[in-house]
């Protein structure tokens, strides 16, 4: 008797062809296909995860910037005053303060800004 293992693959097609749901032409219709553009997706989807990353960085480092040089000290001061004066907070955190409590962030910059010995 010869087995095909017909209920193993089919389950596995309809695996794949479910993960391509959504793509054009014959990339979300054809198996052979199908493969090729669901493993690219996935490899573009790890990289994309990692790329998040660092844009959210930048985008919180670029509004303290802007938000401290308005103060009167540009970034890289401000985080050599930070360390200085023992102050841990995080970019994530120094950009939502920069935002949302302005003189909270205020206070932060003052105490940078004492710590360097800056008037």
């Amino acid at each position: 008797m010869r087995a095909t293992n017909g209920a193993a693959r089919h389950q596995l097609q309809k695996r794949v062809l479910k993960g391509v749901k959504g793509f054009r032409s014959g990339r979300h219709r054809l198996y052979r296909v199908a493969i090729e553009a669901l493993k690219r997706a996935e490899q573009q989807s790890f990289s994309g995860r990692k790329l998040k990353k660092r844009d959210f960085r930048r985008a919180w480092i670029t509004r303290i910037n802007i938000a401290s040089r308005a103060l009167g000290l540009p970034y890289n001061r401000l985080i050599a005053g930070l360390e200085k004066a023992d102050i841990r907070l995080d970019r994530k955190q120094l950009s939502e303060l920069a935002i949302h409590q302005p003189a909270a962030f205020a206070d932060i910059v003052a105490k940078a800004k004492a710590a360097i010995g800056v008037a």
